[in-house]
């Protein structure tokens, strides 16, 4: 699988990281059912944004890359997301690009001009873009390159960018220059993957021109490429795309000061991959309400019952979700659907389906990397400090159960309402008094 990853001109925004979520749940699904799965995603480090994000703060090309992809290498680690096989920099892959630009020529699907090599979209021209479903004749000029008068049609795409002054530049039998934008990935597709490979991931906004000509590029020089290709839906704010000069950009530590990491990442699974998602303080409220549901019922399960491994069964129900397009908002229904199950079971007090549906949950939410009992979730739970926490409300549960035996139930609500104020909410069970941490 590859998936186009960052193009690190600035920190992420959770557009970017809803994006790592997806291919990551993509991939998670892929082992639990039994694949073997090589996992590349590139990192575009060398680039026209980049180029001019560096100039502007007056720091080399290569330190604003980076930085910014350290940035984005913690995001995907803060959201649980596995690491891929290999994260290929298109600055370490200029040979395997050579090779193919040489390929291309030789068959007659790309020229040198003015510095630079194109890709000739008329030798194409009955294959160049079924992906994107346009007509040639319909499609607007590649716009590029400052040199589009070296085209011999303005819709060809450039291979290789002729070097300009204070420009990074690798030499080459055409000129010295730097990579078009859509050649890294072919080449550092192949290189890892194959000529022919399973899948091919990225945002709907890359369908066209970037993965268009992705295929055009690989297979004009004679490979297969992707054989399935997935897009995922872009993120708006309030109904409005992000955008610097509207300054409506919201970061990952924008969500981490309203939730958890375990609960942004719920957020962020919770609608199907192909949708336009649309951020808003609401639903994002409403996702870690879900989540602590979830969570809620796991707590107290295990408090209840052996925790297990978590990697038992799967419920059919969750598997068909999953199997069709990756259906995760129906798989999460299937989940809280045997949460609610668990809940009566645990209010019934029937052990052996507490049991039953806590091993489901467990397994479903491993399957999605939500399960609160699994690392690197339960480090949120503060669980070092639990014994010490667990001691002290112990010594007022037991204060308060002397108050209510003697009928003083002013004094009982006293203390509730105390460690109700220190941010612990109590809760009677049939089983006496458990409490847990107030969450914002």
């Amino acid at each position: 699988m590859y998936v186009c990853g960052a193009t690190p001109q600035a920190a992420p925004h959770i557009g970017h990281l809803r994006s790592g979520v997806i291919y990551d749940l993509l991939l998670r699904w892929l082992r639990r059912t039994g694949h073997e799965v090589t996992f590349v995603r590139n990192v575009t480090d060398v680039d026209d944004k980049i180029i001019a994000v560096a100039a502007e703060r007056g720091t080399p090309w290569f330190a604003v890359a980076e930085a910014n992809q350290r940035v984005f290498d913690q995001g995907y680690d803060v959201l649980g997301c596995l690491p891929p096989t290999v994260a290929p920099r298109a600055t370490g892959h200029v040979p395997e690009m050579i090779v193919l630009i040489r390929r291309l020529i030789e068959a007659g699907h790309a020229y040198a001009a003015g510095g630079d090599v194109y890709f000739d979209v008329k030798s194409w021209a009955d294959r160049y873009g079924a992906l994107s479903n346009q007509r040639l004749d319909n499609m607007r000029p590649a716009g590029d390159t400052p040199n589009e008068d070296a085209k011999r049609d303005p819709r060809d795409f450039a291979l290789w960018k002729g070097a300009k002054p204070g420009e990074p530049s690798w030499e080459t039998p055409w000129g010295e220059g730097r990579p078009g934008w859509h050649l890294e990935c072919s080449a550092m597709a192949t290189k890892y993957l194959g000529p022919t490979f399973d899948i091919h991931g990225g945002g709907v906004d890359l369908i066209f021109p970037h993965h268009e000509n992705e295929i055009a590029q690989s297979q004009a020089a004679g490979d297969g490429f992707a054989r399935y290709w997935l897009h995922n839906g872009l993120l708006t704010v309030d109904g409005v795309k992000m955008s610097k000069s509207i300054g409506n950009v919201v970061l990952l530590t924008d969500l981490l000061d309203r939730a958890r990491p375990v609960e942004v990442r719920y957020y962020l699974a919770s609608a199907h991959y192909r949708s336009l998602m649309d951020y808003t303080d609401a639903a994002l409220a409403e996702a870690v309400a879900a989540y602590q549901r979830i969570e809620g019922f796991v707590t107290r399960a295990a408090e209840l019952v052996d925790a297990g491994s978590g990697d038992g069964d799967l419920p059919e129900a969750f598997t068909t979700a999953m199997n069709d397009d990756l259906g995760v908002p129906q798989a999460l229904a299937v989940v809280h659907e045997t949460v609610r199950d668990g809940n009566s079971a645990l209010a019934s007090g029937d052990t052996d389906a507490v049991v039953r549906h806590l091993a489901a949950v467990r397994a479903m939410t491993g399957t999605l990397g939500l399960d609160p009992l699994a690392g690197p979730w339960m480090g949120e739970r503060d669980e070092d400090l639990r014994p010490v926490v667990d001691a002290l409300v112990k010594v007022a549960l037991e204060q308060r159960q002397a108050a209510r035996s003697r009928k003083d139930y002013a004094a009982a609500d006293e203390i509730r309402d105390g460690l109700a104020a220190a941010g612990i909410l109590v809760e009677d069970t049939p089983h006496g008094p458990r409490w847990e941490l107030k969450r914002d």
